[in-house]
């Protein structure tokens, strides 16, 4: 039997001007947003070539990313959670 979505992750939630410039005018849902943050960072060619998991910070992900320079793929959610107002 298939898993069925949480509705929580497919509701559209509006973003901060931080993370439109990145992923695009919202509303939009969590999972569209992460989507979005990957397309943009394999594009930009933003993951550490040494070790996959870690994202480097462009100047526009640095304010999503609270100054970071770079982060754990698992980290970026958590920040960019708190871009995306419930």
């Amino acid at each position: 039997m298939p898993r069925k979505a949480n509705p929580a992750l497919l509701k559209p939630l509006p973003l901060s001007a931080e993370l439109e410039a990145v992923v695009g005018k919202g509303p939009m849902a969590r999972g569209q947003v992460v989507k979005k943050l990957w397309e943009y960072i394999k594009k930009n060619d933003l993951q550490n070539p040494a070790n996959k998991r870690n994202i480097f910070a462009d100047d526009m992900l640095l304010p999503l990313f609270g100054g970071k320079k770079e982060v754990t793929m698992f980290e970026m959610t958590k920040l960019v959670s708190a871009h995306i107002n419930q």
